[in-house]
């Protein structure tokens, strides 16, 4: 594109929207990265801090003019390498619209700008009795429209669901700058084909989510019982785990952390955990909780764990900072690149087998957590440096490949971004990609959304 149509562009940008374009190249460095070990070759062309839906649909009807690409981006804290932008491409950033427009408690929803924190949300609707469910590591730090474009998950998926089951409606702008409202306030409504969901977990390559409607649920009554379980090895965990499901139990937590993630974690706590090859942290939720986590931690027992069973405040913070532990201890150890797939429960001993393979094979560290309610691993390769090393590629490579032979998905929670693009034809079948390929040209027929996530340049 010439440059001088690119420089018309910031200078519209600015006109439009005074006071919340940058274009200074050092200020525009952190949009070229996020968390999933990918960098972009430059720095975008500008970013625009978005107030508002009119914002957003005047920076897309600018970029459409003149056909430069757009990347939303929220917190940059995804994993994927989803929202990272390079040369010619302008940052959308909806940080800043971080508000509560609504809470119905009759209704039990919420109305949300995209940019609100998903942590303080619930910090918010704790005092109105209520919660939105979805519930990811990163809380804290990540927004609930970058949960809603990732479909995100969390601990809490086995019991309460991911983020498209806690999606009433969106407000979403399209690369034209046209605004559609999809979904329902409604408990029901199945009006046409449901755009709403197809929405979710789109990663920003159809639509630029502006306005969300939230289910909520109560908080849930009654107190939490927590087990913490070490066994000797991770299989024998795993088979734990599985049994729980058997079972017909659901607790709300069920994480599992192998030996290589104990080992790291004794050297950042200096806890002395030698001799232990796997830990499994269960947390039962609900009036029922007590008699479940006893039944449960039995379970736990008969598959050869070494088992605690509190309700104590104290003693419940303990087990699960084991778990809390683990990604500070693996980050003092070097720089990670966490990865995710999903792979059915009863296949969970195969895919660590798989991945203690990969260790050998490659030479090169992966300590893993797992979801284990729900069979979500999170392999994390550790080295020196700031370039992933060619080695821990071609790792990750035979490891989503492996998630699609034990009959598993490439990702179960951080999307496809570019990490997995190049594997999602194996995963979805020809006739499957190329539906879904069009379905994203009838949203953004000139490619300007968010191009080169999910589907490969060349698509």
């Amino acid at each position: 594109m010439p440059v001088d149509q690119l420089t018309d562009t910031v200078e519209a940008l600015h006109t439009a929207l005074p006071g919340r374009v940058e274009a200074d190249p050092a200020l525009l460095a952190p949009y070229t990265a996020d968390r999933s070990g990918h960098r972009s070759a430059g720095t975008p062309l500008a970013a625009v801090r978005a107030r508002s839906i009119e914002d957003v649909q005047t920076v897309c009807r600018i970029a459409s003019a003149a056909g430069i690409p757009v990347v939303t981006r929220g917190a940059g804290t995804g994993l994927a390498g989803g929202a990272i932008a390079g040369p010619g491409e302008i940052i959308l950033s909806l940080a800043e619209m971080d508000g509560i427009l609504e809470i119905s408690e009759e209704n039990r929803l919420a109305v949300v700008e995209p940019g609100i924190l998903n942590g303080r949300l619930n910090a918010i609707l704790a005092d109105y009795g209520l919660w939105w469910a979805p519930d990811p590591a990163s809380k804290d730090i990540s927004t609930v429209g970058g949960n809603i474009a990732m479909n995100a998950g969390g601990l809490l998926c086995a019991k309460y669901g991911v983020t498209r089951e806690a999606v009433l409606a969106l407000k979403v702008v399209l690369a034209d700058g046209t605004l559609l409202s999809i979904g329902h306030r409604t408990v029901k409504g199945v009006t046409g084909y449901d755009l709403c969901a197809l929405m979710i977990g789109s990663e920003g390559t159809m639509g630029i989510i502006v306005e969300a409607t939230l289910k909520l649920l109560p908080l849930t009554e009654g107190g939490t019982v927590t087990i913490g379980a070490f066994f000797d090895t991770v299989e024998e965990a795993a088979a734990a785990a599985s049994s729980v499901t058997r079972r017909g139990h659901m607790p709300a937590i069920m994480e599992l952390m192998d030996r290589r993630t104990l080992e790291c974690v004794a050297r950042y706590t200096g806890q002395d955990l030698s001799g232990r090859g796997a830990y499994l942290l269960i947390q039962c939720d609900g009036p029922a909780a007590e008699d479940t986590a006893q039944q449960i931690a039995n379970v736990a027992w008969n598959a050869g764990g070494t088992v605690e069973i509190t309700a104590d405040p104290d003693e419940t913070r303990r087990l699960l900072d084991f778990r809390r532990s683990a990604f500070p201890a693996l980050e003092a150890m070097g720089t990670m690149l966490v990865e995710d797939i999903a792979v059915p429960r009863d296949r969970m001993t195969d895919a660590f087998a798989v991945i203690r393979s990969l260790e050998e094979k490659y030479d090169v560290l992966i300590p893993t957590t797992c979801h284990a309610g729900d069979g979500n691993l999170h392999p994390t390769f550790v080295f020196e440096g700031t370039e992933v090393p060619s080695a821990i590629w071609a790792a990750a490579g035979e490891l989503f490949t492996t998630a699609l032979d034990l009959g598993g998905t490439l990702t179960g929670e951080h999307g496809i971004g570019l990490l997995k693009r190049d594997w999602l034809q194996d995963e979805l079948g020809p006739e499957q990609y190329e539906i879904q390929r069009r379905i994203k040209q009838v949203f953004d027929p000139h490619n300007i959304l968010n191009p080169g996530k999910v589907f490969p340049p060349h698509a």
